[in-house]
């Protein structure tokens, strides 16, 4: 008897609780719909901007920037970052007038390498940085750029931050080439230790790359100067 008590007493407040909520929706409706038509507005919204505006824009930055890259092939890096005052605006030009793309991020990154080559340095990296490059087989040399700006700069420490990040890939071409290249700063530093370190990841990991060949020499020289 208790048990069929229980039971009536539990679909009772099942059925107040469900009551409760018509009760709410009723209620509620009208700002329920306005809330529900707004999501749709925005989804819409972003369906149309892409599709309509980003769209377009991301191919004209294409087209644009297969200029420069033209330009940039034959070192010709001031006509690459500024235009020829014709029909190519130039990688700052494309960054400006199609922020929004991601044809843009790429601009950044060749603008960046064009500085660098110009020994702008500090415009090098502030463009490298803004580049923020996702391709396994791009970022990893976009972020040794910048490591390779700070060297030119004098600044060695930062540098070896940079180094180790890209070195960090699991790109085995470029991995290699940035893990000496921050042992080698950690030389120039006299941490010997973080030196000695790198050099044996490097023979652990990629004992068949070219600076793997001949890294043992590396190995002795750091334990050397430890």
């Amino acid at each position: 008897m208790s048990d069929k008590a229980d039971g009536k007493d539990e679909l009772k407040h099942v059925s107040e609780a469900l009551s409760r909520s018509e009760q709410f929706i009723e209620k509620n409706q009208k700002n329920i719909l306005i809330g529900l038509g707004a999501i749709c507005i925005i989804v819409a919204g972003a369906v149309f901007y892409r599709h309509t505006v980003l769209g377009p824009k991301e191919k004209a930055a294409e087209e644009m920037i297969f200029v420069g890259e033209q330009y940039f092939a034959i070192d010709s890096f001031q006509v690459a970052l500024n235009g020829n005052g014709a029909d190519y605006i130039g990688f700052e030009g494309i960054i400006d007038e199609y922020g929004s793309t991601k044809t843009a991020k790429l601009a950044a990154a060749y603008a960046g390498l064009c500085y660098k080559c110009m020994g702008n340095y500090e415009k090098a990296i502030e463009y490298l940085k803004k580049s923020d490059g996702e391709d396994m087989m791009v970022s990893p040399s976009l972020v040794g750029s910048i490591g390779d700006c700070y060297v030119e700069m004098g600044n060695i420490e930062k540098a070896t931050d940079y180094f180790e990040k890209a070195g960090a890939t699991k790109n085995g071409l470029l991995a290699p080439i940035y893990l000496m290249k921050a042992a080698r700063a950690y030389e120039s530093l006299h941490k010997y230790d973080k030196a000695l370190k790198t050099y044996e990841q490097i023979k652990s990991k990629y004992p068949l790359s070219q600076e793997g060949t001949d890294i043992d020499k590396y190995i002795e020289r750091a334990k050397t100067m430890k």
